[in-house]
């Protein structure tokens, strides 16, 4: 616990928790009985602080945010929880904030104005092909007519 405390978790903080999943799986032996396994693994969950809540008290939580094929994603984690295997801090930013939620607003306030760039650039394809096709044939006539 100590360790984890003195992490020293703030907002703006970009942090890799490792967390551990039990995956439970059913599996028949050959005498046809069914048999459950249990497998554990560990998946890491990068991202962005949003906020700390309740300091470093055994009810410590920290919010965090990422971007996942473009879609955001936010877990909230306990601080002390047994199932979060390792907390790394990737990088430190210093904030104003002491919570981070205006970000929601704002990628999907970039995401809406990207998405507007992407509409207005879009070339025609009809158009190419026909100033395409005049070019080639005149430069075959010029072949022919410099052979003979």
């Amino acid at each position: 616990m100590k360790k984890r405390a003195a992490l020293g978790l703030r907002t703006g903080d970009v942090v890799r928790v490792w967390q551990k999943i039990e995956e439970l799986k059913k599996t028949k032996q050959a005498n046809k009985k069914e048999v459950m396994t249990k497998n554990t693994r560990r998946q890491a969950f990068e991202g962005t602080i949003l906020a700390v809540k309740h300091g470093t008290e055994p009810g410590a939580t920290f919010t965090v945010r990422k971007v996942s094929l473009g879609i955001g994603v936010e877990r909230i984690f306990p601080l002390y929880s047994p199932m979060i295997d390792d907390v790394e801090v990737l990088r430190r930013t210093r904030t104003r904030r002491a919570k981070l939620y205006f970000i929601r607003e704002k990628a999907a306030r970039d995401q809406k104005r990207a998405m507007r760039r992407q509409l207005a650039v879009e070339p025609r394809a009809t158009d190419e092909v026909v100033a395409e096709e005049p070019v080639v044939e005149a430069v075959a006539e010029t072949q022919e007519t410099a052979a003979e």
